[in-house]
């Protein structure tokens, strides 16, 4: 049974051509779409050429967006003695130790984001069964482990966010607000594409880039024309 849509929806649908459109192009017509009630993220959804099931496939690591993402995130962290201290003092929303676990395990889940040092993850590890699905289980690739929680919890405050290819090779990410300017969208989505870029899996043959849509939340999507955004010199923030 095929869902019927909304008049909204087609309104919006009607606007976008059926063709692959220059970056800035793109970007200003997902702002013209974006005309909910509440304010809609950028997103950009890239097919890759891998299949993630190989290990040498697999793409998951952050990226510093540089004009931000327009989210406030909330960060906990999980250390020990002066650390915990240290945390709170950078700026962490939630800082604790054993006891924090304990209360994790019990349900508590006030945070976007959980950051810990390598040496409680033996005991983070038995947290797994409820951080995981929530994609919340701190890791080294995804930079939420770390020693020096002064300068990962001010990166991932200032629009540091971590991504990674589903299991169809496909990367959804979000890359700001639709109420930024399109120039700081065209900044954010170009350094996304260098950081996909650069972290090109070992294992990835032929050609890794298949097709870039962008979308606002909930917006139609829009193609965008890869090579022309990776003919863009990196873009000063």
């Amino acid at each position: 049974m095929t869902r019927k849509l909304s008049k909204r929806t087609r309104e919006l649908q009607s606007k976008v051509e059926d063709r692959i459109y220059a970056p800035l192009e793109a970007i200003q017509l997902l702002k013209e779409t974006a005309t909910a009630k509440f304010a809609e993220s950028a997103e950009a959804h890239v097919r890759l050429g891998i299949d993630p099931k190989y290990n040498d496939q697999q793409l998951r690591t952050t990226v510093a967006l540089p004009k931000g993402t327009g989210q406030t995130i909330r960060v906990a962290v999980i250390a020990r003695g002066e650390k915990v201290a240290e945390a709170t003092a950078a700026g962490a929303d939630i800082a604790g130790s054993e006891e924090l676990i304990e209360e994790i395990q019990k349900g508590r889940m006030d945070f976007d984001l959980l950051i810990a040092t390598p040496d409680v993850m033996p005991q983070v590890a038995k947290l797994g069964r409820v951080l995981g699905p929530r994609g919340l289980m701190p890791s080294p690739k995804a930079g939420t482990v770390a020693t020096d929680l002064v300068q990962a919890i001010a990166e991932f405050k200032a629009g540091k966010i971590e991504y990674k290819a589903d299991k169809t090779g496909i990367v959804h990410v979000l890359f700001g607000k639709s109420a930024f300017s399109a120039e700081d969208l065209l900044v954010n989505l170009k350094t996304l594409q260098d950081s996909i870029e650069r972290n090109r899996p070992s294992g990835a043959k032929g050609r890794y880039w298949r097709t870039l849509y962008i979308s606002s939340t909930m917006g139609p999507a829009i193609e965008v024309d890869i090579s022309a955004l990776r003919d863009i010199k990196s873009i000063e923030s």
